[in-house]
């Protein structure tokens, strides 16, 4: 019909599909290493307690009540065993129950921004995750206001 037929030359397709062989083996590669390499998490959950005295108690001695917005103000951090490295940030939900999934190993749980002679005080806690397992470990903070 007069036109030009365009045919695309062997090598090409040759060259394409090599291409993509070593791009799926690379991808099968970097899959495999990290499967290998990561072992079933464990779950850290507990409760993060506000501690703070009020000025009058209730004849009823009902608890004080927190909102999500005081959970909030407290940060808690993950810690590694040695308590130089950052693993994992989280906050308490409205009811001050936390939740985190973490790689088996030991572990230190404590409040964000905590110094010695700052106004929150809390105990860190270490603990251990192992694999497919749960612990429950509770936060203390003591706001310090009386």
């Amino acid at each position: 019909m007069g036109g030009i037929a365009q045919t695309i030359p062997p090598i090409f397709c040759t060259v394409m599909r090599f291409k993509y062989l070593i791009l799926g083996c690379l991808l099968l590669i970097a899959g495999a290493c990290l499967a290998s390499d990561s072992a079933p998490v464990g779950f850290l959950e507990g409760r993060l307690r506000i501690l703070a005295n009020k000025e009058v108690e209730l004849a009823e001695g009902n608890p004080p009540k927190f909102s999500a917005a005081d959970y909030a103000e407290y940060a808690l951090i993950i810690l590694s065993q040695d308590g130089k490295k950052e693993i994992a940030h989280l906050m308490a939900d409205e009811n001050g129950k936390y939740r985190v999934a973490l790689r088996p190993g030991d572990y230190i749980l404590d409040v964000q921004g905590r110094t010695p002679k700052g106004h929150i005080r809390a105990k860190p806690q270490r603990f251990t995750i192992a694999s497919n397992q749960t612990v429950h470990v509770d936060m203390y903070i003591d706001t310090g206001i009386r």
